[in-house]
């Protein structure tokens, strides 16, 4: 059963999608999504009223070369997030068949990193992440592939707005949203887009050129 958090996850991803945020403004920059919370703070003798946003806490996980991949992996670096397993029969092809073309053009910079998480914790191991990068196309360090516990997992997909869950009534028995998920260089969350959708990666990619160009 998705409880009121995915409900309003799922609501926020899905207004992303469409480009709709109170955030936005007729100036090339990208809304921040999630929740926030105003803070107080000194600067020069003032008091002034600051904005905390909504970042992706601290991770650890394997990857396909059964590597420890953290947080400080993507310090102050763009990234693409996504949950998917290997053996998905569904939405997951596709969607990272379209993720691997922003892949393509970006693999030879080191501007835009990628990070998927599989929601399989029980047969995605390191080995079988690499057989599936390698089919994929994935040819360098990247895009990692993860794994990790299912109280991990699951709880970074919330970290991230996307629901997961298994299910057995599901094709492959997950249950997941397709969303690519655009992070900025303070972890924040620039933007949700329907990995399945030609138009959405468009988007993807035209909003991650523009994410690109922020000091």
């Amino acid at each position: 059963m998705v409880n009121l958090f995915h409900i309003r996850a799922s609501l926020i991803l899905a207004l992303a999608a469409l480009g709709i945020s109170s955030c936005q403004s007729n100036t090339a920059t990208l809304p921040i999504y999630g929740q926030r919370e105003p803070v107080e703070k000194i600067v020069d003798g003032k008091t002034i009223t600051d904005t905390l946003y909504h970042t992706i806490p601290a991770f650890k996980f394997l990857n396909q070369d059964s590597i420890y991949i953290t947080d400080k992996n993507y310090d102050n670096k763009v990234y693409i997030a996504n949950f998917f397993f290997t053996h998905c029969p569904s939405i997951c092809p596709t969607m990272n068949r379209n993720l691997l073309k922003v892949y393509e053009q970006y693999k030879d910079s080191d501007q835009v990193y990628f990070l998927s998480h599989s929601i399989d914790f029980k047969y995605d191991q390191p080995h079988v992440l690499k057989e599936y990068a390698h089919k994929l196309g994935v040819s360098n360090d990247h895009w990692n592939f993860v794994t990790g516990s299912k109280a991990d997992i699951y709880g970074i997909a919330n970290q991230y707005l996307v629901y997961t869950a298994e299910d057995k009534n599901a094709p492959g028995g997950y249950d997941h949203q397709g969303y690519l998920v655009l992070i900025d260089k303070q972890k924040r969350i620039r933007g949700a887009y329907d990995g399945t959708n030609d138009e959405q990666v468009a988007k993807l990619q035209k909003e991650l050129a523009i994410l690109l160009q922020e000091k």
